[in-house]
């Protein structure tokens, strides 16, 4: 079945083949979570929901009638985000060669990346989901000032002292607020190098940012599998809609869902 409804559609393949490619440059470029957190991946668009597995309780019980505690089974939330292209801009590229301009789609693959990153980081109130930010049971620390002094560098060794302390070990990486990575661009005073390198060596060079943090927001997350992925239905795909007005109407969609697997993995500071 063709539930993207792209064979039955006026859209050349020509012309499928740029929308694909523009709208898989321009999600990349802004994906945050996607870049420390390791896929689990792609497991099709008919895939709905997916065991969550709380690590510290796992365990199957035993009897004539067993279960697995500390497991459940989630939703896979759909993203989606509409786009259209004019029967003008189609019909002069047809007739004069000109290139249609696909800036619509690349909004809209960027509205698309954004709220990916959303779910990540703060789940859905309305659909019940949480993400790194507010999951319950996470490890959150004080956060000090960090425009003072050494305060920035100080914190992030607090943190990896704290995965030491509850047994994480691998991979970590640091997501920041704008604001916050602007802050971490200061020279520290006698050492000619700013808290930004200062952390990116204790961190291998994975620290991010993403506007979807709003502003003061720091989280530490150790991201190996055993710890967390990113559960992929459907990887971003755009399927087509309808033509109404002779215009031509996209809809990308995705299909996606974060899993936490051991809370001690992740530290939020406030």
């Amino acid at each position: 079945m063709d539930y993207l409804s792209r064979e039955g559609s006026p859209i050349p393949e020509s012309l499928w083949e740029k929308i694909d490619d523009a709208v898989t440059k321009a999600a990349s470029k802004i994906l945050t979570g996607r870049r420390f957190i390791n896929i689990y991946g792609p497991l099709g668009a008919g895939v709905q929901s997916i065991n969550v597995d709380n690590i510290s309780e796992l365990e199957e019980t035993e009897g004539d009638i067993s279960v697995i505690k500390g497991r459940t089974y989630r939703h896979i939330p759909l993203i989606n985000q509409d786009f259209s292209i004019f029967w003008r801009d189609l019909e002069t590229s047809e007739k004069i060669g000109m290139p249609v301009d696909l800036s619509s789609a690349v909004n809209a693959a960027t509205q698309c990346a954004l709220k990916e990153d959303q779910l990540i980081f703060f789940g859905s109130e309305e659909l019940g989901y949480k993400g790194l930010m507010n999951e319950d049971g996470i490890v959150k620390l004080p956060m000090s000032d960090w425009n003072d002094g050494e305060n920035p560098f100080k914190d992030i060794a607090a943190g990896l002292s704290k995965f030491i302390e509850n047994g994480i070990v691998g991979r970590k990486a640091l997501v920041v607020s704008p604001d916050v990575y602007v802050k971490l661009q200061r020279i520290q005073p006698g050492t000619g190098i700013t808290e930004f390198e200062r952390i990116n060596r204790l961190l291998s060079g994975n620290i991010f940012t993403t506007p979807v943090l709003g502003k003061g927001k720091a989280v530490l997350v150790c991201s190996e599998p055993q710890n967390m992925d990113l559960v992929i239905g459907q990887d971003m795909i755009t399927s087509y809609l309808e033509t109404k007005n002779l215009n031509h109407y996209f809809r990308i969609i995705e299909t996606v869902l974060l899993r936490i697997k051991d809370k001690n993995a992740v530290i939020v500071f406030e």
